[in-house]
């Protein structure tokens, strides 16, 4: 098997594009545009809208597709979180009178559940309301990282001149005259 692998990386070069292959555009750059560019986006900025407004951050990248998936994750997440917590509350409060030993007082399931089962039934929607709220605070995370993340390659150079190109090389190590096989990975701009 390894055998196999080596002759196959010593047989092929790999060659992949990241861009697709077009005419060139041979103009150079215009280096005041892209100055700027750098100046005047702020990565501090994109981080602190999003987070006094989730969402923000992406507007000032120009991002204008994530803000609705945001919002829609935090309209999903908050829902279930008020759904799990209404729930929650309402088999609490059967647990509570089914438990407190007051005959004034009767839970609406006497005949449908047991007390084990309330107990776990209230369990089950406490465990889920928590989770969803630690789902909740991770898209807000997420939608800060993320305006951060995309500030800051902003001005990343994504033009067609990028390749990255794979072959197998040999490897030399010191001790005992070992040899091996290997992938370099090189990057041309």
């Amino acid at each position: 098997m390894r055998l196999t692998l080596c002759i196959t990386l010593l047989c092929f070069s790999l060659l992949a594009y990241t861009q697709t292959s077009g005419e060139k555009n041979n103009t150079p750059l215009n280096t005041d545009t892209i100055k700027k560019t750098v100046v005047n986006h702020s990565v501090r900025k994109a981080t602190l809208l999003s987070v006094v407004l989730p969402g923000g951050g992406q507007f000032y990248n120009r991002k204008y597709w994530k803000p609705p998936v945001i919002y829609t994750a935090f309209a999903i997440f908050g829902y279930l979180i008020k759904t799990n917590n209404d729930n929650y509350n309402v088999f609490k409060q059967a647990y509570i009178y089914r438990t407190d030993n007051n005959a004034a007082t009767t839970d609406p399931y006497v005949n449908k559940y047991s007390d084990d089962n309330l107990l776990t039934l209230k369990n089950s929607y406490q465990r889920s309301r928590d989770f969803n709220i630690i789902c909740f605070t991770a898209v807000y995370i997420l939608n800060i990282v993320d305006a951060a993340v995309d500030a800051h390659l902003y001005t990343f150079d994504v033009s067609e001149n990028l390749s990255i190109q794979l072959q197998p090389t040999f490897i030399n190590t010191a001790q005992n005259n070992v040899y091996g096989t290997g992938i370099s990975i090189g990057l041309k701009f």
